[in-house]
């Protein structure tokens, strides 16, 4: 959804959070919502991928979190964003935000200012009797009633249950109409969850009443109603209660209708006796036990004939009817209440008499005939706990292992392990230094790492250890590139921009000298190499200042082939199934065949728009990715053009595809790392996340790890 201002949170898991919509996205039209409009938050969780190295995007720790649930915690509230977007007479649920402060998720939901507290203070328009109790218009009453019993129709003709209801969780709009907040309840949910939790725990001592008193301490101040049955499947969660098969416990729609009565009772019986009421049927529910069920059916017959007397002294004997049907939602026995709807056509009987209501034939709401779900007894309302989440994310971590570090590491399990690293949420970062200048290329391999450099040289480092290994010495000129040969006799190749090549041994001991050194012939016009790449362990290609792209044997290490078409430097080259690319500083790339070397097919000249440097390439299959000196990344899928990434970091010296992720570096000194989805014809892409360079001087690499076994290199410049 959109962006929300946080006005106050709530104190904890217990309490509503309130601000205002301040941004809408596309949703707005479809959930109703718009800018400015109040909402209350209710926290659902939190998000734990707080990684020191990467800096996860808003969407992906919105998405992991969300993964993180389990199967029924998921359900629900797909249940209840689907259900509750537009039902109508219920506050509407917009949707989830996450605060990107502390990762805190949100259920957020619309938010009416009237509340039944404050209906409640206009019924005795100030008028007090002599015992201080409020005296109530039956007019106001029967408008307020009927408000409510429409309010919990339209939840239930969804199949929902609120299973617990206080005056808190009803709201009244400008014109008087009446509102579930499904926010109030499930919040509510939590606390009644939480008291009986504590009741469990205070085993031999719940028969006492002040300490019965002060754990439903919070419920008592809300005149929070929780229904028989509900109270039983409670106690039976947390194991006072063994056995449900004696005793009548069926949840349903009218458990509302028990705990909607209570409420209406409190209505008209006001102040001092709602409370007294209230406390004693608290205390009736430390008298729940299997082996005395029927001296706790006598204590609770007892409350609801204290009940019914004192409705017959507030109500005298003209509301007869009014009273019968109270008292009967006041039945044990679920089976033996009335609908809501019967509640509903009793109270309106105060204000139009039948055989005068012209409307009295119209059914009102109905409802599903099972219910589906019962939200106090959800996971909504069960205390979610960031530990869990952080434990579960910790074994994730724990069975993938982080021991990789001491095995060696090849270019395969780079691939897996990156993806998959990133998806699990966990790094480590190792620096690598050594190097005097800029660093203009990385390549791993045989267990090693290199590392090419302005100051001339080629850093090599260990991947078991990370210890510092090898410096070539051989260039005369900065070394622009180096690649790794995954040969027999595995072999390094760097490049310089004075034209020269050295090959470099790569064996148990490494080679101190170069094992081959040349220099390809070049106009003294031109720049020397800017681009490497290698097609398995026959050929080396080289792209130059002097606008052409050479193959060279690896064999003997001569010149087999001299491919030109492109209009200025060839800065970047890849080989993929077959094919050679080469992006130039013509701002297009050309294709070309490897066993012919005719070309294939350019790309990018015919893309409306300035012209910009192509800086890299990177190709996985049938996806191309460049980037450009603008900011800009292109990408063709199939050798067809299908979308542009528009960055605002500057430059993008070098990007990578993964699998289905794309990582881009630049400028900024930030890996942003994309997904990457879409079809045949249109490609998307999404931000992950971003990975932050460390303030540190050039010439130092940055390694980060991916689950301590596969590598994402990045240079610092």
């Amino acid at each position: 959804m959109g962006l929300v201002s946080v006005e106050t949170t709530g104190n904890d898991l217990f309490s509503l959070g309130y601000g205002k919509i301040v941004k809408c996205d596309e949703a707005k039209g479809r959930v109703g919502y718009r800018e400015g409009e109040m909402v209350s938050l209710l926290c659902i969780g939190t998000s734990v991928m707080n990684d020191s190295v990467i800096s996860y995007s808003y969407i992906v720790r919105v998405m992991q979190f969300l993964n993180e649930m389990n199967d029924g915690e998921r359900d629900e509230l797909c249940l209840v964003l689907r259900v509750l977007s537009l039902r109508v007479r219920v506050c509407k649920v917009y949707g989830l935000w996450m605060s990107s402060e502390d990762g805190c998720v949100f259920l957020v939901c619309e938010r009416i200012d009237g509340d039944l507290g404050k209906k409640l203070d206009e019924l005795g328009n100030g008028d007090v009797e002599e015992n201080g109790e409020m005296k109530w218009a039956m007019p106001s009453f029967a408008m307020v009633g009927m408000e409510l019993c429409e309010a919990l129709a339209s939840l239930h003709s969804d199949g929902l249950v609120c299973g617990s209801l206080a005056m808190s969780c009803f709201s009244f709009d400008c014109f008087g109409r009446g509102f579930v907040n499904p926010n109030e309840v499930l919040v509510l949910g939590r606390r009644v969850r939480k008291c009986i939790a504590e009741f469990a725990i205070c085993g031999s001592q719940r028969s006492n009443d002040s300490k019965t008193e002060t754990i439903f301490h919070d419920l008592l101040e809300l005149r929070a109603f929780v229904s028989p049955e509900i109270i039983i499947k409670l106690l039976h969660v947390e194991g006072v209660i063994q056995d449900l098969s004696s005793l009548e416990c069926v949840v349903g729609y009218s458990s509302d209708v028990w705990s909607l009565a209570c409420n209406l009772v409190s209505f008209i019986v006001g102040g001092s006796v709602s409370e007294e009421l209230c406390k004693t049927l608290y205390h009736l529910i430390s008298e729940i036990h299997e082996e005395k069920f029927i001296e706790f059916m006598e204590l609770y017959k007892g409350w609801v004939e204290r009940v019914c007397s004192t409705l017959e002294v507030s109500l005298g004997s003209e509301l007869v009817s009014l009273r019968q049907i109270l008292s009967k939602c006041l039945e044990f026995d679920p089976g033996c209440r009335p609908k809501v709807t019967d509640v509903w056509k009793c109270i309106r009987e105060l204000l139009v008499k039948p055989h005068i209501d012209i409307l009295n034939s119209v059914h009102s709401l109905g409802s599903i005939e099972d219910m589906i779900h019962c939200l106090t007894l959800g996971n909504l309302c069960d205390t979610p706990k960031e530990s869990d989440m952080e434990s579960r994310r910790q074994d994730e971590f724990d069975l993938q292992g982080i021991n990789g570090a001491e095995q060696q590491t090849g270019v395969g399990k780079i691939e897996t392990g990156l993806v998959e690293g990133l998806r699990l949420g966990k790094f480590e970062s190792v620096d690598l230094q050594g190097h005097l200048d800029c660093i203009t290329g990385l390549a791993v391999g045989g267990g090693f790492i290199f590392g090419s450099s302005f100051d001339k040289t080629v850093h090599v480092w260990s991947l078991q250890n990370f210890s510092h290994v090898q410096s070539y010495v051989g260039h005369e000129d900065r070394v622009m590139s180096v690649v790794f040969v995954n040969a027999t006799e595995p072999l390094c190749i760097s490049g310089d921009s004075g034209g020269g090549i050295c090959v470099w041994s790569i064996g148990v001991v490494l080679g101190q000298e170069p094992l081959k050194k040349w220099y390809e012939q070049k106009d003294w016009r031109y720049s020397g190499i800017h681009a490497l790449a290698v097609s398995g362990t026959e050929h080396l290609y080289t792209g130059s200042g002097d606008k052409s792209i050479k193959e060279w044997s690896l064999r003997d290490y001569t010149l087999t082939c001299t491919m030109n078409g492109h209009k200025s430097v060839v800065s970047s080259l890849a080989v993929c199934d077959g094919v050679l690319y080469s992006g130039s500083w013509d701002g297009t790339i050309r294709l070309w065949s490897l066993s012919n070397h005719n070309p294939l097919a350019v790309l990018g000249e015919d893309i409306p728009g300035n012209v910009a440097s192509v800086l890299a390439i990177s190709v996985d299959h049938d996806m191309l990715a460049a980037a450009h000196e603008n900011g800009c990344v292109k990408l063709w899928k199939n050798d067809v053009f299908s979308s542009s990434i528009e960055t605002q970091s500057g430059a993008i010296f070098a990007l990578d595809i993964k699998e289905k992720l794309l990582f881009l570096g630049g400028r900024n000194k930030t890996v942003d790392v994309k997904e990457i989805s879409g079809d045949e014809l249109h490609t998307d892409t999404r931000s992950i996340g971003s990975i932050a360079s460390p303030q540190n001087p050039a010439g130092k690499v940055v390694i980060y790890l991916v689950e301590g076994e596969s590598l994402l290199p990045y240079c610092s410049t």
